[in-house]
């Protein structure tokens, strides 16, 4: 018994073009803000431990869930504030990097 293997057909990457400078626009109101995007990823990490611990909650006293479902929870709210934090530390490195700057 033989497999006849065939290759993937090979198509040229798509060529996009670049936005030039002109393009953007430089109002900085036109996009939400710093602190809406940091308030809001704030709130997603307190909501997902919330859940987490709301799961762990029922879980314990019998009213409902599965322990996969429960340890998941736990596990997607401990990553998703890994990563918040990692981001907090790569803002915090480059904030300190450009005071060190000298004019």
């Amino acid at each position: 018994m033989s497999l006849k293997i065939s290759g993937l057909p090979i198509q040229p990457p798509a060529v996009t073009q670049a936005p030039s400078l002109d393009d953007a626009t430089t109002d900085p109101s036109s996009g939400p803000s710093f602190k809406d995007i940091l308030s809001s990823t704030i709130s997603g990490l307190e909501q997902a431990r919330g859940e987490a611990n709301q799961g762990v909650d029922n879980f314990l006293t019998g009213e409902g869930g599965d322990l996969h479902s429960v340890i998941l929870a736990s596990q997607r709210a401990e990553l998703e504030f890994d990563l918040f934090l990692q981001v907090r530390n790569k803002v915090v490195n480059a904030y300190q990097e450009v005071m060190r700057m000298q004019m």
